[in-house]
C-alpha cells in the first residue's frame, strides 16, 4: 500500500504578510502597532520565517484583528480550489435573449396608435355632421 503525505506546510510568515496586505497595512505600521522594538525590517524578517512562535502569532493576530488559527492554518491553494468550486453566474448563465423582436412590437404599437387616431377623427367627423344639420334645420 502506498502512503500519502497528506500534512501540508503552512508559511506563518506569508500568512502574515497575506493578511497584512488584505488588510492594506504596510510593514512600518504594523511595526508601529506592534510596539517599540519592532521595526520595518524586523516585520521584513518575521513574514519570511516559515515557522513563528506561539506568542509572536498571538502579538500580530491581536493587532491585525484576526485569530491566530487563522494565521496557522490559511493555506492559499486550498482556499483558491474552495473559492474556485463556487459558480460564476455572472457568465452567460442566463438567457437574457428577447422571444421578440423589439422593434416589430414598437410596429404594432404605431399601427394601434394610427387605427386610434383614425377611429377618433372619424367620430369627430360624425359629430360635426350632425351638429351642421341640427344648424341647418334651425
Amino acid at each position: 500500500m502506498t502512503s500519502y503525505d497528506n500534512e501540508v506546510k503552512i508559511h506563518h510568515g506569508k500568512n502574515i504578510r497575506r493578511f497584512r496586505e488584505m488588510l492594506d497595512m504596510k510593514q512600518e505600521a504594523l511595526a508601529i502597532e506592534l510596539g517599540d522594538d519592532w521595526t520595518q525590517r524586523k516585520i521584513s524578517l518575521l513574514e519570511a520565517k516559515e515557522t513563528i512562535e506561539p506568542e509572536i502569532l498571538e502579538q500580530v493576530a491581536r493587532v491585525l484583528n484576526i485569530p491566530v488559527a487563522a494565521i496557522e492554518k490559511f493555506d492559499e491553494k486550498e482556499a483558491v480550489n474552495y473559492i474556485s468550486t463556487f459558480n460564476d453566474n455572472s457568465k452567460a448563465d442566463f438567457n437574457y435573449q428577447c422571444t421578440f423582436n423589439p422593434f416589430d412590437k414598437w410596429v404594432e404599437a404605431m399601427d394601434k396608435n394610427e387605427r386610434l387616431y383614425e377611429q377618433l377623427l372619424a367620430s369627430e367627423r360624425e359629430k360635426v355632421a350632425m351638429l351642421q344639420q341640427q344648424l341647418n334645420k334651425s
